[in-house]
C-alpha cells in the first residue's frame, strides 16, 4: 500500500510538472510574421546594466535574411551549429556530449545548444544553467522548428543574438565594429563577428582572435575560402576597419 501511495505521488508530480511546462510555453507561431521588439536576454541585460550604472541604449537594427552577408551566415553556422539545416532543433550528438560533460565534470560547461535552442533561450528564458531550464529550452526549440521555417529561425537568430554590450543583431554589430552594413561583410569580418558569439561581452582579445582564426580555417577546409585567403585573413588585426571609432570592449574582469 505504501509503495502504491509513493508511486502515485511521484506520478502526480511528473504529470504536474509536465503540464506546467507545456502550459507556460510561449506561442511561437506569432513569430511567423511578427519580429519581436525585445527578448528575455535583452531585458535581463537592461536590468543588469541599470543595476551596475552602465549607460547606453540598446543598439539593434532589424534587417531581412537576404540583407545579411552569406559569409556571416556561413561563419556562424560553421562555428555554432554546422548541422542546423539537417536537424529538428536538437543535435542529438552534441546533446549527448554535453550530458557526458555534465556527468564527468559535474558542471554545465558544454551546453550542446543548437542555433534553434539558443534562439529559444534568448527570446524566452534566462541564461541560467540548470536541467529544468535546459528542458524548457528544448521544448521551445521543438516548437520553433514545427512552427517556423529554417530560414525564419535563422533570420530571427541573426537579428537578436548578442554581439557585445547593448549590441544585438548582425546589422548593429556590423555597423559598430566595421562601419558597414551586414550585407557587405567579408569573410574576415564575418568570422570576427561569429567569434564573438560564445562570449560577446568578453574583452579577451587573444581568445577572440584564436576563435576567429579557427573559424577561418574551417571555412577554408570546406571550400568557402581558398587556403591563401584564409592564411592572410588569420594574420589581420582583430578589428582592422572601423568607420566611426574603435569598438568599446568591456574592461577585463
Amino acid at each position: 500500500m505504501k509503495r502504491i501511495l509513493i508511486s502515485s505521488v511521484l506520478l502526480s508530480l511528473v504529470v504536474g510538472t509536465g503540464y506546467y511546462f507545456y502550459a507556460t510555453l510561449p506561442d511561437v507561431s506569432l513569430l511567423r510574421q511578427k519580429n519581436p521588439r525585445s527578448t528575455a536576454l535583452m531585458e535581463l541585460r537592461d536590468r543588469e546594466y541599470k543595476a551596475t550604472g552602465v549607460r547606453g541604449e540598446r543598439r539593434q537594427v532589424w534587417v531581412s535574411y537576404d540583407d545579411i552577408s552569406e559569409d556571416l551566415k556561413r561563419a556562424i553556422l560553421i562555428s555554432e551549429d554546422a548541422a542546423f539545416f539537417n536537424h529538428q532543433g536538437i543535435d542529438i550528438n552534441e546533446l549527448k556530449a554535453a550530458i557526458r560533460t555534465v556527468w564527468d565534470t559535474l558542471s554545465f560547461r558544454r551546453g550542446g545548444s543548437t542555433i534553434t535552442m539558443q534562439l529559444a533561450r534568448n527570446l524566452y528564458l534566462s541564461p541560467a544553467k540548470n536541467p529544468l531550464r535546459k528542458l524548457k529550452e528544448i521544448l521551445i526549440a521543438r516548437q520553433l522548428e514545427q512552427s517556423l521555417s529554417k530560414r525564419r529561425i535563422f533570420e530571427l537568430y541573426l537579428n537578436v543574438v548578442e554581439f557585445g554590450r547593448n549590441l544585438y543583431g548582425a546589422e548593429a554589430a556590423a555597423r559598430f565594429y566595421f562601419g558597414k552594413s551586414a550585407a557587405d561583410l567579408d569573410p574576415l569580418e564575418a568570422s570576427t563577428l561569429a567569434a564573438l558569439l560564445p562570449s560577446p561581452r568578453s574583452s579577451k582579445q587573444r581568445s577572440i582572435v584564436n576563435r576567429r582564426n579557427l573559424i577561418l580555417t574551417r571555412l577554408a577546409s570546406v571550400g568557402y575560402l581558398d587556403q591563401e585567403e584564409s592564411r592572410r585573413a588569420r594574420q589581420a588585426p582583430l578589428f582592422h576597419k572601423v568607420a566611426e571609432k574603435a569598438p568599446e570592449l568591456p574592461p577585463e574582469n
